[in-house]
């Protein structure tokens, strides 16, 4: 009987309990009845198991499973893994069985019972290999031996009494109490056999029968009824009474023989099983033949008896070619036998090789160790050899040389304390050097704040010169000659040595890649203002050196291979360090643009050998190209020739844009960061071809110019105040900003913040140009709408993004004041405004077309 313990999730409401009830499964009806207790004569409820799945969720917890019905899901919880498993599988077989046996067998329950048990066994032994393995059944948690401890505890004692049952809770309660005594004794045991003992020989099969055909009024003692019955004909089957083994249990004798009778009976019962599985085999091959033999008899004519007899011959040459396909089969099998037992032949041979090479190698370490063992005793002997004279040398010589070991060890100790001390000493000045560092950076940060100051208070002075008079006029423009003539390097080379000046922030007058520090201008307004720019930038420099620009450093040594991700974007719009930058670049346009090997030669090659029609304009545009650099800035600069060079292969590679004017900005900055022309080629391959729209360079520039239309609309939304101010006085934004999108900023903003730009810019796109575009006029917003004259405007924002000094503040607004700002969006702008553009473009033709017919009309 598959019986036993288990806990059941009773919900009422948003509580959730866990119960024990005693669970048994009734055979007949296919359903798990659960009781308070083991003892309970009317079941609390019942499951049904014939149309239930059943389902085990290691999430739930150990040893928690959930038999879904079609009205119900119920979670049971076992004691222990091993005892889920247990129920699971038995559930599974007693579903299985009692499923086959209603849709197969729908006899009587004798042949039922028979055929049940022949099945059973058979689908054990088959599928269970096949699937999961037989779980051993845990006797502590399941059966009679469960039955007759004690049920689980609880933390109360009304939690484990059901109030949905009340009439069967005080049924049950009143059966335990009084008809527990009459029924089992007056021990109290519920497993006592002494009423069955007395009469066995009154049990019969009539009796069983009846009580497994199933009494309809109470289930429950019939079936307690039924296991003492067959319990008391397996005690009188031929072992011992439970007296005897009492009384003769201490005997080593008896123990034994029951052993003995155990095995005995396993081994009968095997092949017993074995017996009923040729039986069962043999009964379906009868009843086969008896079927097609009542076919045969039964056959009204002849022609259907012949048609039994040639089914009959096809199935006999069915299997007469089956038995020759196995025959066949089993031929080729011994071959393989044969061939594997060769092989276990070899395998033999040459294991028995093996071993005689081991033995032969053991004999060679035995010789070998003996005669070690004669060597190292022949020492001995000649030490007994030597002189006493030889051994008081010997003896002097070990003296000397402990006293020497002695002064190493006093030296070594000497040693190790001195480079304590001077680690000590060194560490100390390494703090204090830092400190001082740090302290020099701040007061050259504050140095520069005030002497930036001081030249904004010279500009204002200059502005106002022609009110002053002539003394302190003379007076003003004297300071303002001794304010440009400062330099910057000699100052802090006069502070601090050439070191320390390193360390905090090196001052000259140009920076990594050749821009000057400090612009030249003719204008002696604008000298002023770049001075006061360059000691903006330093203190910036200064201040940012240890609280960001450490930890970025720090941040992108950490980063190996280049794999686009959020914080890659977040450190490229954050600026990539000097060290980092040539490497990243040429990663980024790797990524996207392939080089071809041997292409570049190839197009200088064929620029050498034919004149390209953009030659002339390309060495027009070389004296023009980033004058403020050093490599640049004269025709003998070593990075010209590289320039000419890039820009003649681009127009060969690319014939439909050839060469236009702007190309060669992008590719000199191209040059300065990554130093090779082939790979400074492949960048403005990349900027032109992939990055850019097309159309950008081409002979009409369309797509440059539906640039600015986007940009107005964008800046009409994020700068409403802004734009109403430049509507109002018809200032046309598009004169300043076309040139920045041609050549992203190039010559327009200072070189720190114009590689930041660019950065981001050769990952992300031209949405980048858009960003810093829009975050410029948002930097310079409110000294731009304090100017009410259209003219003073315009020569504001000539010069105004070279007063751009805060590369942080101003990476802030572009990328965080700004969002959103989606790139769908900027694609269906263009799209509208490209069309615009063409139909007016579209209508201008026609204009024009139409003014040359009548000018020809007219004559001359």
């Amino acid at each position: 009987k598959l019986c036993g313990y288990l806990n059941k999730l009773g919900i009422k409401g948003p509580i959730k309990t866990w119960k024990s009830r005693w669970f048994f499964y009734d055979e007949n009806k296919c359903r798990l009845l659960y009781y308070r207790t083991a003892q309970d004569i009317n079941p609390l409820g019942s499951i049904d198991l014939s149309s239930a799945s059943f389902d085990c969720k290691m999430e739930n917890g150990e040893g928690v499973f959930e038999i879904k019905t079609p009205s119900r899901v119920f979670t049971l919880k076992a004691i222990s893994k091993q005892a889920m498993m247990y129920w699971l599988q038995q559930l599974q077989m007693r579903r299985w069985e009692f499923c086959n046996t209603q849709s197969r067998f729908p006899w009587n329950s004798v042949l039922v019972n028979c055929f049940c048990v022949l099945f059973c066994f058979y689908v054990d032994v088959v599928d269970n290999e096949d699937f999961l393995p037989l779980v051993k059944t845990p006797t502590e948690a399941v059966g009679l031996k469960a039955a007759s401890l004690p049920a689980p505890q609880t933390s109360t004692a009304l939690q484990n009494i059901s109030l949905k049952h009340p009439w069967t809770e005080i049924q049950n309660t009143v059966y335990n109490i009084c008809g527990s005594k009459q029924l089992w004794g007056n021990n109290g045991n519920v497993f006592s056999f002494d009423e069955f003992q007395e009469h066995p020989e009154n049990v019969d099969e009539k009796q069983e029968a009846e009580m497994e055909a199933g009494y309809a009024g109470d289930y429950g003692r019939m079936e307690s009824r039924l296991n003492w019955i067959r319990k008391a004909r397996w005690m009188n089957s031929g072992f011992p009474g439970s007296e005897e083994l009492s009384r003769e249990k201490n005997s080593v004798d008896k123990m034994n023989v029951l052993q003995q009778q155990i095995l005995t009976l396993s081994e009968e019962v095997k092949s017993q099983k074995e017996l009923v599985k040729l039986l069962h085999k043999a009964l379906e091959a009868a009843q086969q033949e008896k079927r097609v033999s009542s076919m045969y008899l039964t056959a009204a004519e002849d022609k259907d008896r012949l048609e039994l007899v040639r089914h009959k011959v096809r199935q006999i040459a069915d299997l007469t070619s089956r038995l020759e396909a196995l025959e066949q089969e089993k031929k080729e099998l011994e071959q393989i036998l044969t061939l594997r037992d060769s092989h276990i032949q070899e395998l033999k041979e040459h294991v028995q090789l093996l071993m005689e090479k081991n033995h032969a190698k053991q004999e060679v370490i035995m010789t070998l160790t003996e005669q070690m063992a004669r060597e190292l005793s022949d020492p001995l002997q000649e030490a007994n050899a030597i002189t006493v004279e030889t051994l008081y040398k010997q003896q002097e010589e070990i003296e000397h040389l402990k006293d020497d070991i002695d002064a190493y060890k006093t030296q070594n100790q000497f040693l190790n304390s001195e480079i304590h001390q001077v680690t000590r000493l060194w560490t100390s000045v390494a703090e204090n050097e830092k400190a001082l560092l740090m302290k020099c950076a701040c007061l050259q940060a504050r140095n520069c704040q005030m002497e930036s100051k001081y030249l904004a208070v010279l500009r204002k002075l200059q502005e106002a010169l022609p009110g002053l008079p002539n003394s302190h006029a003379e007076l003003v423009k004297n300071l303002i000659q001794e304010a440009l003539q400062w330099d910057v390097k000699e100052e802090a080379q006069e502070a601090l040595s050439f070191e320390l000046n390193t360390a905090l922030c090196p001052s000259s007058e140009y920076d990594e890649y050749g821009f000057m520090t400090v612009p030249d201008y003719e204008i002696e307004d604008w000298k002023l203002l770049a001075k006061i720019q360059a000691l903006e930038i330093k203190s910036n420099k200064l201040r940012s050196q240890e609280i960001v620009e450490k930890p970025l450093r720090d941040r992108w040594n950490s980063i190996g291979e280049l794999n686009p991700s959020a914080e890659l974007k977040s450190l490229i719009r954050s600026g990539i360090p000097v060290e980092h930058r040539q490497r990243v670049w040429r990663g980024m346009v790797s990524r996207h643009c392939s080089p071809v090997p041997g292409h570049y030669q190839r197009l200088l090659e064929q620029s050498r050998s034919t004149e390209h029609p953009a030659c002339r304009q390309i060495e027009l545009d070389l004296p023009r190209t980033l004058t403020n650099n050093k490599h640049f800035s004269s025709p003998t600069s070593q990075l010209i020739p590289k320039l000419r060079r890039v820009l003649l292969a681009f127009s060969w590679h690319n014939p439909a844009i050839g060469y236009c004017q702007g190309l060669n900005r992008l590719a000199a900055v191209a040059l300065l960061v990554l130093e090779d022309e082939e790979s400074a080629f492949w960048c403005l391959v990349y900027i032109v071809e992939n990055l850019m729209p097309a159309d950008y360079y081409s002979e009409t520039l369309i797509t440059s110019q539906v640039d600015q239309r986007v940009f107005k609309d964008f800046l009409s939304e994020k700068l409403p105040r802004l734009m109403a101010h430049f509507e109002h006085y018809r200032i046309d934004v598009s004169l300043i900003t076309f040139n920045w999108f041609l050549v992203a900023f190039v010559d327009s903003l200072v070189s720190d913040i114009l590689l930041r730009v660019w950065d981001a810019f050769l990952y992300e796109g031209t949405k980048v140009i858009f960003r810093y575009a829009l975050a410029i006029f948002k930097y310079n917003e409110e000294e731009i709408l304090r100017i009410h004259d259209s003219v003073e405007i315009y020569q504001y924002l000539r010069f105004f993004t070279r007063m751009i000094v805060d590369g942080r503040k101003l990476m802030n607004i572009a990328f965080n004041d700004l969002n959103p700002f989606p790139m769908k969006l900027l694609r269906n702008r263009r799209s509208m405004h490209r069309e615009e553009l063409e139909a007016e473009l579209c209508e201008l033709e026609q204009i024009k077309a139409a003014y040359v017919k009548e000018r020809a009309e007219q004559g001359p």
